[in-house]
């Protein structure tokens, strides 16, 4: 198969990908050009940063936030890298996601700043979830990553905060919230959450992107990332919805991204005007963070270890 692009300009290239839903397939040079035209798009329609600005991108070790982050900085961003060590040991996970982003950060030539969660609050986030009797790690990790993006943004001076979530991610969260009819995180579920409350503005510049495209980018632009996923990611609900999503996107090419779109355009306006009339933030009584309760899910958290 013959890149379109240059196909178009009477040249013969081979392509490297194949985008069934924009029936797009491209060589390597022409992806990475349609990739970061994508990325800046999203950026600039939804307004997430400008190029005055510091931007904190939260990264894991895997292929969507490393990508991001090479990809801001490529077109021309202040960006600086935040990673939380969560004290994995399976696999030897968190050493292994340190070392893969220090080494990255220094490709680049750009900070990294790292929080290691035992040395924030005494526990790994394994110990939290077991000490806290939650059996889905995965949502104490969540909340944790949360609250320490939120942290350590607020603390260094940054006005934004960006993360890796692509299409499939945004695409399985809205399935699962619909399924559920969870109105508070259909109201919230956006590219971009604004600055409020004591929170600073959230943005993920992936969100019409898929997992296919982001990881593409990673190989052709020779990122080392970490393959293996978490172990405790077996627990996580949305690799079922993902499958479903799948499915229906081998059998329909474009049905994520038209699900997403639609929903931010038609649905969510309605959702979000109810979340914002029923939402009052406050400090909590123990670390000042913003939240709804007078003691935040963290704060909470960490108390039941405490008394045990």
């Amino acid at each position: 198969m013959l890149c379109k692009v240059c196909r178009s300009k009477g040249k013969r290239k081979k392509a490297v990908i194949y985008l069934r839903h924009h029936r797009l397939a491209l060589c390597k040079e022409h992806f990475i050009e349609w990739f970061e035209r994508q990325v800046e798009r999203t950026v600039k329609k939804f307004k997430m940063f400008t190029r005055k600005e510091k931007v904190l991108v939260a990264v894991s070790g895997g292929k969507d936030s490393l990508s991001l982050w090479f990809a801001l900085n490529k077109l021309g961003y202040e960006t600086y890298g935040l990673h939380i060590s969560l004290g994995i040991e399976g696999w030897d996970y968190s050493k292994e996601s340190l070392r893969v982003c220090r080494e990255f950060s220094g490709r680049l030539g750009r900070p990294l700043i790292v929080v290691n969660l035992k040395e924030e609050f005494g526990y790994t986030v394994e110990e939290i979830a077991k000490g806290s009797g939650r059996r889905d790690v995965c949502s104490v990790c969540g909340t944790f990553k949360r609250y320490l993006m939120n942290k350590v943004a607020k603390e260094e001076g940054f006005k934004v905060v960006a993360t890796g979530h692509n299409l499939d991610d945004e695409s399985a969260l809205l399935l699962s919230n619909t399924i559920r009819w969870e109105l508070g995180y259909l109201g919230r579920q956006s590219p971009v959450l604004p600055e409020e409350g004591g929170f600073v503005k959230k943005v993920k510049p992936f969100c019409f992107l898929t997992e296919k495209e982001t990881v593409s980018y990673a190989i052709v632009n020779e990122i080392e990332y970490m393959e293996k996923g978490c172990p405790n990611a077996k627990e996580a609900t949305s690799a079922h919805f993902k499958r479903a999503l799948a499915y229906l996107e081998h059998k329909m090419p474009g049905t994520k991204l038209r699900f997403y779109k639609e929903f931010l355009k038609r649905a969510r306006p309605v959702f979000e005007k109810e979340v914002k009339e029923g939402l009052e933030l406050n400090e909590c009584e123990v670390c000042g963070m913003p939240t709804t309760s007078p003691v935040c899910s963290v704060c909470r958290m960490l108390q039941r270890l405490k008394e045990c």
